[in-house]
């Protein structure tokens, strides 16, 4: 874990690693005992393509699939 500290202009400055590992754009999340920087891609679909480039069922199969998970938990 590391530590950083607001300067006098209210800006935080995140420690090289941080910034290597994780890029430099933040969505910050308020919680209610802190807050959570939630790393941003540069191009958020090409993270999600990459993300999802092994799965071979189209968008509308998968649709089916979680609809008909939904009925089997509901209680058909």
């Amino acid at each position: 874990m590391s530590e950083a500290t607001l300067d006098g202009r209210g800006r935080l400055t995140l420690p090289k690693e941080v910034r290597e590992r994780y890029g430099e754009h933040y969505r910050i999340v308020q919680l209610h005992d802190g807050i959570k920087l939630i790393p941003i891609e540069d191009d958020p679909l090409d993270a999600l393509r990459s993300e999802f480039a092994d799965v071979e069922k189209t968008a509308a199969e998968l649709r089916q699939r979680a609809r008909d998970g939904a009925i089997d938990e509901a209680g058909r």
